[in-house]
């Protein structure tokens, strides 16, 4: 075990950078200090206006605040860059919008808004932009145009999360483990992306592949180094969890470590959107979606025409009779963590792109969704994996019509509870007597 961890130290230690800070002063609303912030006065007629809740967004980060008695407001952001800025006009007083007439020079609304800014930094970290209110009318879109754009969003995030519940379902079916470690998996993707294109300033593609190729030796690695001599040692069904859920903590703060708490961006993050109607969506976004389908469709090739995924599927249905049948079980496990690595690291890119950014525990914020697809779908098979993805992407975007998007998360699980309580097995898995 201290032979293969220091393997895996190795492997990743080109990525070495200053650890980031272990603590940070924050404000009375939670924001963390930094260098770099936004501020200003929002007024209506020359009166301060207080509890106008003012977001901010880009390269992955997201914070709030609200204008205090005075109108006043500040939001603090990582690093000098590009943002977006939105005014929340539900918290604005009736019958008011931001004045666009009224704005900082060199600002105009986003188009189809009419308080949400681009913003960015001059030559210093600060900016100040103070709003001024006037009488208008809203900018509003119908909840037809709302649900068909969140439906869309929701089978883009649907498939970039198949990608990697098919793969964690394949383990799952072959050797019984829910691995809890496949989160650093997807985050394993994203990070050789980055060090190679952001880093070392290969292309993009160079950055792809050498992903894709190191996802596939990071599953192989993983199942020689630790699984199978844990296997072979007849470590039950728990106990392999439970080193799942180690080795999950150790890989991602080893990652932190290496790379820093910050979020980076690899090349051509949150490009413009292209309008389809009321779709918005990146050229990004469609290639990704068009990567996705063609991966799905190469493992359902895999599974359901090559001998090895025929082995694999036996596996899953029993592996003591695939065994006595003379299937190599052990041989066909190992090409199933390949496999796995390789869809994960796959989907690693696919989530950096998608939220955007690159950071050390992305894999994690996507595990419980990933273990709800699985068992929505039902255990052990991918093709349940796929759909249940589908359903728990959909479900995440079209749920923030109705709550607040901090929750939308939540959503996916609740649709879990309710679909199990009618259909326990899942809605592609069989029927197994208890007892």
């Amino acid at each position: 075990m201290v032979a293969f961890l220091g393997i895996l130290m190795a492997l990743t230690a080109f990525l070495v950078l200053p650890p980031s800070s272990a603590s940070a002063e924050t404000t009375d609303d939670d924001q963390e200090v930094t260098d770099f912030y936004f501020a200003g006065v929002i007024t209506f007629d020359d009166e301060p206006v207080e509890g106008v809740v003012m977001e901010i967004e880009g390269n992955g980060f997201k914070g709030e605040t609200e204008t205090d008695a005075d109108g006043k407001w500040r939001l603090y952001v990582p690093e000098k860059d590009k943002y977006t800025l939105t005014v929340d006009e539900k918290t604005l007083p009736d019958g008011v919008i931001v004045d666009a007439s009224l704005l900082p020079e060199g600002t105009q609304p986003i188009a189809g808004t009419t308080a949400s800014f681009e913003v960015e930094f001059g030559l210093t970290g600060t900016k100040i932009m103070n709003l001024f209110l006037g009488e208008g009318q809203r900018i509003t879109v119908s909840f037809i145009d709302q649900l068909l754009s969140r439906l869309v969003g929701g089978l883009n995030f649907g498939l970039l999360l198949a990608l990697a519940s098919m793969g964690a379902a394949l383990i799952y079916g072959t050797t019984r483990l829910s691995n809890f470690a496949h989160a650093e998996m997807v985050t394993w993707g994203g990070l050789v992306a980055l060090v190679t294109t952001t880093f070392w300033h290969l292309p993009l593609w160079a950055g792809i592949v050498a992903a894709v190729v190191g996802g596939g030796l990071f599953g192989w690695a993983l199942d020689a180094g630790i699984w199978r001599p844990l296997r072979r040692r007849g470590l039950g069904v728990v106990q392999l969890m439970i080193v799942s859920i180690g080795l999950s903590l150790a890989l991602r703060y080893a990652f932190q470590y290496l790379i820093g708490g910050g979020t980076r961006q690899l090349p051509g993050a949150s490009p413009a959107p292209i309008q389809f109607g009321p779709i918005s969506l990146s050229y990004i976004d469609m290639i990704g979606m068009g990567v996705s389908i063609v991966v799905i469709l190469g493992v359902a090739f895999f599974l359901t025409r090559t001998r090895i995924g025929k082995a694999t599927r036996a596996i899953s249905d029993n592996p003591q009779l695939a065994a006595a049948s003379g299937i190599d079980v052990d041989k066909v496990v190992r090409y199933v963590w390949i496999l796995s690595g390789t869809l994960a690291a796959i989907s690693g890119i696919l989530w950096a792109y998608f939220r955007p950014g690159v950071k050390w525990d992305m894999g994690a914020q996507m595990l419980l969704l990933i273990f709800a697809a699985i068992t929505l779908g039902g255990l052990g098979t991918a093709f349940g994996a796929l759909v249940g993805s589908l359903i728990v992407g959909i479900a995440v975007e079209v749920s923030t019509l109705w709550i607040p998007s901090d929750l939308k998360y939540a959503s996916a699980l609740v649709v879990l509870i309710v679909i199990l309580l009618v259909r326990p097995q899942g809605l592609l898995g069989r029927r197994e007597r208890l007892g």
